[in-house]
């Protein structure tokens, strides 16, 4: 008996240390960061695990005519996934451009753009109703998205965010040189 409630003693011991641990961890993540989200695919993805690496975010619509730029952003995510960039795509019907639901789109981005970032579930990124990690960028900018594919450069930290229109191309000059920064 007494064995017993020492191993029970250790696994409670054991268990604060982990919560210690995951609420230390979840106080290192700036406000910014403090988000968890679902990929089309069913992942989670916690921004707090990207805290110091650069963020390419987007807001995309399939049947947007700026659409195109998926391949330029697949190709940054791809040349400088390994220095740490993380691109990240939000799907949204907020401009009325976006297929009805995750599946179609998910089946979409891989089929039409061979796209391997990680897309998130559609979701609301302006007015009253956007997620709470858009309504931060667009405070943080003062500028929300104004249309389809309208990106947001987060330097590692979250102290620099940088804000472009949806005709500034991924692959521009002035998001390159921002993100190239901050790489490994």
């Amino acid at each position: 008996m007494f064995q017993s409630a020492s191993k029970l003693s250790q696994k409670l011991i054991f268990s604060i240390i982990l919560l210690s641990v995951s609420n230390m961890a979840n106080a290192a993540c700036s406000a910014l960061y403090n988000h968890q989200f679902s990929t089309l695919q069913g992942e989670i993805i916690n921004l707090c695990d990207y805290q110091d690496k650069p963020l390419l975010v987007v807001n995309t619509a399939s049947k947007c005519g700026f659409t195109p730029q998926f391949e330029a952003l697949e190709g940054l995510y791809s040349k400088y996934k390994d220095k740490g960039l993380l691109v990240i795509g939000f799907p949204s019907n907020d401009f009325k451009q976006e297929l009805s639901d995750d599946k179609q789109i998910g089946d979409f981005c891989k089929l039409t753009y061979a796209v391997k970032f990680p897309m998130m579930t559609k979701s609301v990124v302006t007015g009253d109703n956007a997620n709470a990690f858009y309504k931060q960028l667009s405070a943080k900018t003062g500028q929300s998205p104004s249309w389809n594919f309208f990106k947001y450069v987060v330097l590692p930290g979250g102290k620099d965010v940088y804000a472009f229109s949806s005709d500034v191309k991924p692959d521009a000059a002035e998001i390159v040189s921002k993100i190239k920064s901050s790489l490994k």
